[in-house]
């Protein structure tokens, strides 16, 4: 079954006009118009991991829960049943240009959500995130969950694939959650963090306004996410100051950026290598 007949099937009305979107690096997606007067963004995968679709949809619907910040509707999702594809059915959304409030707009909204405190660090679902299958146990601290489920498994993949030279590896493995409970600052209560939180995973609309996409959604410490929304850079210093007006951070929260910075430059490196191994390597070399 084609894409268009499924996605015509979940919704109960006819795709009259497609389009593809051009932009993604693993999904194949599209721009439907259907008889019924919508658009949707729809978008199929031919051999994902299993339960890629779902997990994306049930992160979605988890950061909309608090009404803090803007995520695309779930219209209808499948992980495929042998004749229909895996795929999944979004809002479409309009993009437009920042306004002079957008910025800081976006960073009240991440303080709000931030707030809307999950009950454990990882997912009660335990669904694992990314292309690289992390685990998202859940845990009682940061620490234990950052440690756990994030630098030990990175150690082994970063071995297996020899994307890192093998000080760098032993030193990721010393961060074990006695030493991350020494540099990470206060304790904290998890947050609901949208987890790849970089530009490319936030557009605007006609209005200005800011909508996130593509989550890797889990409770984490929240300066995960800010940390992970400096690396690559596209948020702009109106965005930050809005957040801590809301929600301030902890003292010392600038010195820790390089250390929420690690998991992500370890899954660049062994993704691409080039510059993120050395990246990577520096920022581990800072704590461990």
């Amino acid at each position: 079954m084609r894409l268009e007949a499924a996605v015509e099937g979940a919704l109960g009305t006819p795709v009259v006009a497609s389009a593809v979107v051009r932009g993604g690096d693993v999904a194949q997606a599209f721009r439907f118009e259907l008889a019924d007067g919508r658009i949707v963004f729809a978008k199929m995968h031919p051999n994902p991991p299993s339960g890629f679709f779902t997990t994306e949809a049930a992160g979605l619907r988890w950061l909309d829960e608090p009404r803090a910040v803007r995520v695309p509707q779930v219209l209808a999702v499948s992980d495929g049943d042998g004749q229909a594809p895996p795929f999944l059915v979004l809002d479409w959304i309009e993009l437009g240009r920042p306004t002079g409030d957008t910025e800081a707009e976006l960073g009240r909204a991440l303080a709000v959500l931030h707030q809307a405190t999950p009950v454990a660090f990882g997912r009660e679902d335990r669904r694992s995130t990314g292309s690289r299958g992390l685990p998202n146990e859940p845990c009682d601290t940061w620490a234990e969950f950052y440690a756990t489920q994030r630098m030990a498994p990175l150690a082994r993949l970063a071995r297996d694939a020899r994307a890192l030279p093998g000080h760098a590896i032993e030193r990721l493995e010393r961060l074990d959650a006695t030493r991350l409970a020494e540099v990470g600052g206060p304790p904290e209560p998890p947050a609901r963090l949208h987890g790849d939180l970089w530009a490319g995973n936030r557009v605007v609309d006609t209005d200005g306004r800011s909508w996130l996409i593509d989550p890797a959604a889990h409770g984490g410490h929240r300066e995960f996410d800010l940390a992970m929304m400096r690396l690559f850079g596209g948020f702009g210093p109106a965005c930050f100051a809005a957040y801590d007006e809301v929600h301030p951070l902890a003292p010392g929260s600038e010195q820790r950026v390089p250390l929420h910075q690690i998991a992500p430059l370890v899954v660049h490196a062994i993704k691409f290598g080039g510059g993120y191994i050395d990246a990577a390597v520096q920022a581990i070399a800072r704590y461990a």
